[in-house]
């Protein structure tokens, strides 16, 4: 799944949608739009298109009547880094934090606008692209070592994993290493976008990492937050 990429060329995306009429929405629209697509209307057939086709991208459902989507996030993040973007009638922040929490990249809930959609397609679209042309860089401080051309962090010798949008996050953060970044200049460079509402989602984001790269996440090394403003990446 990780063949060459740009914009509006063969990426295949996944609806996985139960509601005629909402799948039948988005699926026009990114036809429109030249992309290709094809669709699932239940967990099983999701995870069988998934091994069967290849898709890049998945749009998916948390309520479909076989499965809930949370477990299909669970079961692709098993073997996949295949960007997950929910859509999702779960207007919770606990439905939110779980769905991210599990290996989602992205989170918008019904009813949405199919222009918010896109834009936020548009921006995984952009990493991917960016991911085939990367910037020969690998950031080294104490025990950690981020290197952005393969997309690999190791600390203290150990492969740690990261989702595709985890890495996109620290990526940025590495990039301004001893630069504070703002919360809005982070979800705009990440998400493309900056509402109120994504702050819980690049909370989510940042505690994940703390976790992954911290031994003490309550006094962080590396990711220093910046009280009210924003993180900033340790620099030395």
């Amino acid at each position: 799944m990780k063949g060459a990429k740009t914009v509006n060329s063969n990426e295949l995306f996944l609806i996985v949608e139960d509601d005629r009429q909402i799948r039948s929405f988005i699926s026009f629209s990114l036809k429109t739009r030249e992309y290709r697509s094809i669709e699932a209307t239940t967990g099983k057939g999701a995870m069988k298109a998934i091994v069967s086709e290849h898709p890049d991208i998945m749009i998916l459902d948390l309520g479909l009547p076989d499965m809930d989507g949370l477990e299909i996030i669970r079961q692709v993040r098993a073997f996949s880094d295949m960007p997950i973007i929910v859509v999702s009638a779960r207007d919770q922040d606990k439905e939110k934090i779980e769905a991210l929490d599990a290996g989602a990249d992205d989170y918008l809930t019904k009813p949405f606008s199919i222009n918010e959609l896109l834009a936020r397609l548009r921006v995984i679209l952009r990493h991917l692209c960016k991911g085939e042309n990367p910037v020969q860089e690998n950031y080294h401080i104490g025990e950690l070592e981020v290197n952005l051309e393969k997309h690999t962090v190791t600390l203290s010798g150990n492969e740690v994993h990261f989702t595709p949008m985890e890495f996109n996050v620290l990526a940025l953060l590495v990039r301004n290493s001893g630069k504070v970044l703002t919360h809005s200049y982070i979800l705009k460079e990440v998400w493309g976008s900056y509402l109120d509402s994504d702050m819980q989602s690049l909370r989510v984001f940042m505690a994940n990492i703390r976790r992954k790269l911290e031994k003490n996440p309550a006094k962080p090394r590396y990711i220093i937050t910046e009280v009210g403003i924003g993180y900033r990446f340790a620099d030395e």
